[in-house]
């Protein structure tokens, strides 16, 4: 998992790499709600999330709502194919509120 940080702004910017599964959601936790904690503006990168289950997306909405209650901004940025698949089997891509990069099927 690679992160970047940069505090002086006030904004966090790291990236999630590989999965976002139950194997991996306790630490993907401990990873991303120190950010939430040290920042006023976070921006994840998922443009490397290979892989995402529904742990992996209770996580992603458990952080926007800390940040929410928190009254800070969290983004979500490069979202991953498998991310954008499960976004929108659930429909969740309007709770994020995010840009993402919708390609037609078949052409990615």
């Amino acid at each position: 998992m690679a992160q970047q940080e940069t505090s002086k702004i006030a904004t966090a910017q790291f990236a999630i790499e590989g999965e976002m599964t139950i194997y991996r959601a306790a630490e993907l936790k401990q990873v991303i709600l120190p950010h939430i904690d040290h920042a006023n503006v976070i921006e994840i990168d998922l443009s490397k999330v290979s892989e995402i289950d529904s742990s992996g997306l209770q996580l992603l909405i458990a952080a926007k709502l800390e940040a929410s209650i928190r009254d800070k901004q969290l983004h979500f940025v490069g979202h991953s194919k498998p991310v954008l698949e499960l976004l929108d089997l659930c429909d969740l891509g309007g709770f994020f509120g995010d840009q993402v990069v919708i390609f037609p099927h078949g052409t990615h």
